[in-house]
């Protein structure tokens, strides 16, 4: 018997087979088994294709009524309770010099008091970051800079460029800021943008571009974006405030850049954007641009490469003497880049670009509203209104370094990178994580707890960053860290308090990082989450007062 002969039996003895299971049935009785079989199928459906897996659901799902159990929720009481005074203990430990301003003065101040009050705020603070014993964060620091910057923030201080016909030289500002980031990107002509607040905001608006994008161009109703996990959190920030969906592409291991094989097979009908980092925050290593933009051209989907952290050093690395892979809008089938004027761009806090190929994605990012009784509205941002001062400080800041400034900041910098890195891997107990690509030198350890080691250099006045899955900890360097000495410092700390760890490497970790360390082991993440948000309270502490008083004294 033929193929489709067998296909016309199969089908006859199934309708045969349904026809007399029903034959007994009453007409309500296979409507309501009709319309109950679809309804469990849609939901089914529904249950399989969410954003988190099952297995994932289920055990959060068991996490949540474990809680419920009245033992384990008073020990989760007591042990959020005793996290939330810990962290308050520590605000009030480093404010305690200065007493709280909780109701506005009878009388306004004057302006030596204000600025004498200002200056006791800004030393408050257990680091010298100056001297650069801080990874990141700040990222230079000049006085003749400052007091330029001071000068224009406050000639541009009162500006909006949210009325470009009222404000049109930030306006030009603005635009300038933008198109120099195009062309040291090699963006084409076509090449566009605006400048954010800062690189969570750039990530969220490439996000919203391309969530807009794939609605509207490509019929996409549930978008998905797929990246590293070591992309930045602000990915995972637009994908909720934006109802889409993330897909995290293990990293190598031994690189700790994205698996390629394993990011092509993420890919779905519904992916709108390919992430990629260059460099990445936890570790400082570059994905692989090229083989991203490749899968980007073959399956039609726009990449992003965020360039936050590093942006303004790579682009001057090769004129720096440096070599890199191709990473920017020269690689075919880039189509938008995020960089951060305010890290190694060094202009004041509060900046950073996000630059698109070509004004078709640009356009989704924008914001209109055409029908509102106040006018057309057109926003480029998350803001409506926006800061001109800091367009303007931006912008000068760029004047004043010009190529020649920042191509000599990067040779620094990146020339310390390497003297750090190449210091650390001599050293016993420790190894680095991948290869330091541009700014950032991370290492953990195989021989013992590698926050053990964060803890003690923090005890000698370093800020560190500590990285979790797997362990580790590592230094952003900035142009502090190129002054005389700064690096050698680091490294003979490192190496001091490598030796007496080594003696007893089996020591449990101490002190805050014993709580960072725990927290990697906690199977319910929803814990962990608790216990970051009783940390975001935190720095919001005020100090109770009765009657709704509060001491207002003036700082001695």
């Amino acid at each position: 018997m033929d193929p489709i002969a067998k296909g016309k039996l199969a089908v006859e003895s199934l309708k045969s087979f349904v026809n007399n299971s029903l034959s007994n049935k009453e007409p309500w009785q296979i409507v309501t088994m009709t319309t109950g079989a679809v309804l469990a199928s849609v939901w089914f459906f529904d249950f399989i294709n969410q954003d988190e897996s099952v297995p994932s659901r289920l055990k959060k799902t068991v996490f949540r009524l474990a809680r419920k159990i009245p033992a384990v929720a008073r020990r989760i009481d007591s042990e959020m309770s005793n996290m939330r005074k810990t962290f308050e203990d520590e605000v009030r430990h480093r404010n305690e010099k200065i007493d709280y301003i909780t109701n506005l003065p009878e009388s306004g101040k004057n302006r030596e008091e204000i600025l004498k009050q200002v200056n006791a705020y800004l030393e408050l603070g257990d680091y010298d970051w100056k001297k650069g014993y801080v990874s990141g964060t700040v990222y230079f620091h000049n006085p003749e800079l400052i007091e330029l910057l001071t000068e224009v923030y406050g000639l541009a201080s009162y500006t909006n460029p949210l009325h470009p016909d009222v404000f049109p030289g930030v306006c030009k500002m603005e635009a300038e800021v933008v198109r120099i980031a195009a062309n040291l990107f090699h963006g084409s002509p076509s090449a566009c943008g605006t400048m954010t607040t800062g690189g969570t905001e750039s990530i969220l608006m490439a996000c919203k571009a391309y969530r807009d994008y794939a609605k509207f161009e490509r019929g996409i109703k549930h978008p998905e974006i797929v990246l590293p996990k070591t992309a930045h959190p602000a990915f995972d920030k637009a994908a909720l405030y934006f109802g889409m969906r993330i897909k995290h592409v293990p990293v190598d291991p031994a690189t700790t850049k994205v698996n390629i094989r394993a990011m092509k097979n993420s890919i779905s009908k519904n992916t709108c954007m390919l992430v990629g980092s260059v460099p990445n925050f936890p570790y400082g290593t570059m994905d692989d641009i090229e083989a991203i933009a490749e899968l980007g051209r073959r399956y039609n989907i726009p990449v992003h490469v965020d360039a936050c952290l590093g942006g303004f050093v790579i682009v001057f690395m090769q004129k720096a003497g440096y070599k890199l892979p191709p990473f920017d809008f020269s690689v075919p089938g880039v189509t938008s880049i995020s960089a951060d004027t305010h890290k190694y761009g060094f202009a004041p806090k509060g900046s950073s670009v996000v630059l698109y190929s070509e004004p078709k994605y640009r356009h989704h990012q924008f914001t209109v509203t055409t029908d509102w009784p106040g006018g057309v509205y057109g926003s480029p941002c998350v803001s409506g209104s926006r800061a001109g001062g800091i367009i303007a400080a931006c912008w000068a800041t760029m004047m004043y370094f010009g190529l020649d400034g920042y191509v000599e900041a990067t040779k620094k910098i990146v020339s310390t990178t390497k003297k750090i890195e190449e210091g650390l891997r001599k050293m016993k107990g420790i190894f680095v994580f991948g290869t330091a690509d541009t700014s950032v030198v991370a290492i953990g350890s195989n021989d013992f707890h590698i926050y053990r080691l964060s803890d003690a250099i923090t005890k000698r006045g370093w800020n560190i960053n500590a990285l979790q899955f797997p362990p580790g900890m590592h230094l952003c360097v900035t142009y502090m860290h190129t002054a005389e000495g700064v690096a050698e410092r680091f490294l003979s700390d490192i190496q001091e308090e490598l030796e007496k760890i080594l003696k007893e490497p089996v020591k449990e970790v101490g002190g805050k990082f014993a709580v960072y360390g725990m927290s990697q082991s906690v199977p319910d993440r929803s814990i962990v989450g608790d216990f970051t948000r009783c940390f975001l309270d935190s720095m919001y502490y005020t100090p109770s007062q009765p009657n709704g008083t509060a001491n207002s004294k003036s700082v001695v």
